[in-house]
């Protein structure tokens, strides 16, 4: 599996005020080796991992890493938004 480090980054866009970082994330399932199981990060710019980030479930079960890489790029920015959207905290909450 490809070096799974801080993710591949997949695009930038902005949502309320800032621009955020998409990045495709693998997740290593040992009981299905053959798929390549993938989650989006979003990392808010300027301020580093872990803080102003979210991320959502796995996502993409794919055969291939090749697979999973060109499903994850063409998302578009509307579908990305409402995926970091689902992903933030409620501020209401």
């Amino acid at each position: 599996m490809p070096n799974q480090g801080s993710g591949l980054h997949i695009a930038t866009f902005p949502h309320e005020g800032c621009i955020w970082d998409a990045y495709l994330e693998f997740h290593e399932e040992h009981h299905r080796p053959r798929r390549y199981l993938g989650r989006l990060r979003f990392d808010r710019a300027g301020t580093g991992e872990g803080t102003g980030s979210a991320q959502t479930a796995v996502i993409f079960i794919e055969h291939s890493y090749e697979e999973a890489v060109a499903k994850a790029k063409a998302m578009d920015e509307r579908q990305l938004e409402a995926l970091l959207r689902s992903s933030l905290p409620d501020a209401n909450g």
